[in-house]
């Protein structure tokens, strides 16, 4: 493949990036902050999410409602998202409408009002956001666990925060903040489809004029001290009872990423996979189930999540730990290996034919690892993983002093000990 990716690295630590398309209509650019919610203290806890919101309520250039209309007229698609790790704003447009797409998003990024009673109302959307995730009761378990597993550090706490830390964030904590962690040194720009490298030089150079910074590397919280909690919330009015089976992971710097990959789609991450077909397909003991590993710039975790009749989940949890047993003491088939592969390659394969998808990997790459990786050594780093690799990590992981757990729900006096975690 021919890599038509170019770079650029500004005296003032603001990083470019393009992928050249042809062929294509459309150019899907963003910027992106290298902040998020593990960058945050305690009593801030959310802000970044918080100002994922609040730019939309207005600049010093345009309302908010220009704004909307302004997106609306350009027929792009706007999305913008907050993690544990960075946060983003991105859109996709025509070609011929890059210029005044690019000027609306760095508008955004650079020129936000915070006006007082436009937070305010913000607070309630983010409040109502929170009470939508306690009524989802996977998302609820999945941070409740989050805050076991990851005490005291900011992995461990919600990414919208909390309504106290939420309810504090007027305009002065909020426009200090955005100061502080939205200047060029945090910030990537990318750009990916039918856009020349100079062509995005000229927008940010326009954009940014006179808006100065310096590298100062501080990028990361520290790593956190990682327990291994069960965790058991009763809540007897859902009708299911919702399980999380965790273990330590590589991270998404680590060498071993790509087997743990391949590792965690023949646990659970598909149809094929083994957890579904034993407990899903053969038994039908739930809908809902799947693994899969969450990656951060130096910690992992994996997990096995399902959902299930509180009459089945001792049953659920054992068939999951007779599955991760299994893959630490024996082999995989080099047959169920090479599935896995097959599965990761097309999906490296089709995301190339979008531009979307290709400018976030642009900017993610640039964030976690500090260098382009092209599709070419994906897909050759995939490609290397033996089954050897497979179960070194598999045994590297699960045989740690114990797994975790978490459940929620109507549990039916469900009850478990450490040993019977011990794989």
């Amino acid at each position: 493949m021919i890599d038509q990716v170019q770079t650029t690295r500004l005296p003032n630590g603001l990083t470019i990036l393009t992928e050249h398309m042809p062929g294509l209509r459309s150019v899907s650019f963003g910027i992106w902050v290298r902040r998020g919610s593990r960058h945050e203290s305690a009593s801030l806890n959310g802000i970044c999410h918080f100002i994922e919101h609040a730019l939309f309520k207005g600049t010093h250039r345009r309302s908010a409602h220009e704004i909307a209309s302004e997106s609306d007229r350009l027929g792009g698609q706007l999305d913008a998202y907050t993690t544990h790790e960075m946060t983003g704003f991105a859109m996709k447009v025509v070609d011929t409408e890059l210029e005044s797409a690019f000027d609306l998003l760095a508008d955004l990024l650079l020129h936000p009002r915070f006006d007082e009673d436009d937070l305010a109302k913000e607070q309630k959307v983010i409040i109502e956001e929170m009470k939508m995730i306690e009524d989802t009761p996977d998302e609820l378990l999945n941070e409740l666990f989050h805050a076991a597993y990851f005490p005291n550090h900011s992995l461990g706490r919600p990414i919208e925060g909390t309504e106290h830390t939420v309810s504090s964030f007027d305009h002065a904590k909020t426009a200090e903040f955005h100061t502080s962690n939205f200047a060029p040194q945090d910030l990537v720009i990318a750009a990916a489809g039918n856009i020349l490298h100079n062509q995005l030089i000229e927008l940010v150079a326009r954009a940014f004029a006179g808006v100065n910074g310096q590298v100062d590397g501080h990028n990361l919280s520290q790593p956190p001290q990682v327990a291994s909690p069960i965790l058991v919330e009763r809540k007897n009015e859902l009708e299911q009872a919702h399980l999380i089976i965790a273990a330590p992971w590589p991270s998404a710097k680590s060498a071993d990423r790509y087997a743990a990959s391949m590792l965690g789609t023949i646990i659970g991450g598909g149809t094929s996979s083994r957890l579904w077909q034993s407990i899903r397909e053969e038994r039908g003991l739930a809908y809902s189930i799947g693994a899969g590993g969450i990656t951060y710039t130096d910690v992992g975790i994996f997990t096995i999540y399902a959902g299930t009749s509180p009459t089945q989940i001792d049953q659920v949890l054992d068939l999951s730990l007779k599955e991760v047993r299994r893959i630490v003491r024996e082999p995989v088939a080099e047959a169920e290996l090479q599935l896995a592969k097959d599965q990761s390659i097309s999906s490296v394969l089709l995301s190339l034919e979008s531009s979307s998808a290709r400018v976030g990997a642009l900017a993610r790459q640039e964030i976690v690892h500090g260098r382009r990786i092209s599709p070419d050594e994906v897909l050759r780093l995939i490609k290397a993983v033996t089954v050897a690799d497979v179960q070194r990590v598999a045994q590297s992981c699960f045989t740690t002093p114990a797994l975790s757990l978490g459940a929620l729900g109507n549990l039916n006096g469900f009850a478990v000990d450490r040993a019977r975690l011990e794989i």
